[in-house]
């Protein structure tokens, strides 16, 4: 198995990062091998495979572009395919559709959600639609000023793409249909003011949605309409430990495969809430706050055999490997570290 992690890589952004890495990774330890580093990429963040593994695309953080790469199954390394426009600013999230016909961005910045075509041989071809998103900012006077949609899944039926705006506290709706995005028949659920909604992961197999608020550092549990795609607000709990008093904002949000455990990232407290989940209401309880071993945990992600938890810390320029209890998702440091500038996401091949 590979593992590519997307590194910042500009002044603007204090970072420190080469461009995407390429790891194996050794299934009995956890433990990442570097394979390769492709260089000259300017803030490759997000990441998102395809269904073969054969295929790596990347948004730019902070400039407009999305790139596409051929993978080497054999060898792990990546070949650049090509590059398009995403018509907007600071690219965050990026999405394929069930068919892999077609890609979903958010452009952060400029407030659009856009739409580009994939060929068949994996190439971007240019966009084809772009949403803007509206409504009135949030009240808090720095983070809020605009519309900021900061991730764009499907869900697992692939006939809905949420989006969480941080600028707004909303989360939009749409339904998505033979290329193109559609408001859904329930199009915005409202988040609480000033939480700031930034990512969300849905149930494997039951109607709910987790969503991690980035401004006061909130999980909102959500049911999700299968049939419209609406959200509705059932619970609200905090992702920091209760003795914890100074300022965090959290980011990334991911359930386990089973779907017996949310996890969040606190940056700040720089931790790892686990979460419980009751098989039966869907709530939430706090059952650890794990310090991630370093700082800044922006991004973390669980290896496809949920045996173990890879958290990036982005200010430390580190990646922390954590075991995974089986019985109940709580986590455990492996004193296993490697070392990787300024990551901010990572997939499995």
């Amino acid at each position: 198995m590979f593992a590519y992690v997307g590194s910042r890589t500009t002044r603007e952004r204090n970072a420190r990062g080469d461009g995407i890495s390429v790891y194996q990774c050794d299934p009995i330890k956890g433990q990442l091998s570097l394979v390769q580093v492709v260089g000259d990429l300017v803030n490759p963040s997000f990441l998102a495979r395809n269904k073969a593994g054969d295929r790596l695309y990347v948004v730019h953080g902070d400039c407009e572009d999305i790139s596409a790469f051929k993978i080497d199954q054999q060898s792990g390394k990546l070949s650049f395919m090509n590059r398009q426009s995403t018509e907007g600013k600071n690219p965050v999230h990026l999405a394929l559709d069930s068919t892999e016909k077609f890609i979903v961005v958010s452009n952060h910045i400029t407030g659009t959600l856009v739409v580009l075509p994939v060929a068949d041989d994996g190439a971007l071809l240019p966009l084809i639609q772009k949403v803007q998103l509206e409504g009135e900012p949030g009240p808090h006077r720095k983070e809020q000023p605009f519309t900021k949609p900061h991730f764009n899944p499907f869900d697992p039926s692939g006939q809905f793409v949420l989006v969480p705006d941080k600028g707004l506290d909303k989360v939009f709706s749409f339904r998505f249909a033979d290329g193109k995005l559609q408001p859904a028949e329930r199009p915005v659920a409202l988040a609480r003011e000033a939480s700031g909604p930034r990512h969300l992961a849905f149930h494997p197999s039951q109607p709910w949605v987790y969503a991690v608020n980035e401004l006061d550092s909130t999980v909102t549990a959500y049911h999700f309409d299968r049939k419209t795609g609406g959200l509705e607000p059932f619970q609200i709990v905090s992702s920091l430990a209760d003795s914890f008093t100074a300022n965090s904002r959290s980011s990334e949000i991911e359930i386990d495969r089973d779907g017996r455990t949310v996890y969040a990232s606190n940056r700040g407290e720089d931790s790892i809430a686990v979460f419980h989940v009751n098989s039966n209401s869907g709530r939430l309880s706090l059952i650890q706050t794990q310090n991630s071993m370093g700082k800044t945990p922006r991004f973390f992600a669980l290896d496809p055999s949920n045996r173990w938890m890879y958290v990036l810390n982005e200010d430390s320029d580190t990646i922390e490997i954590f075991e995974v209890t089986s019985s109940d998702g709580m986590l455990s440091p492996t004193q296993h570290q490697t070392k990787c500038g300024s990551p901010v996401c990572m997939v499995f091949v």
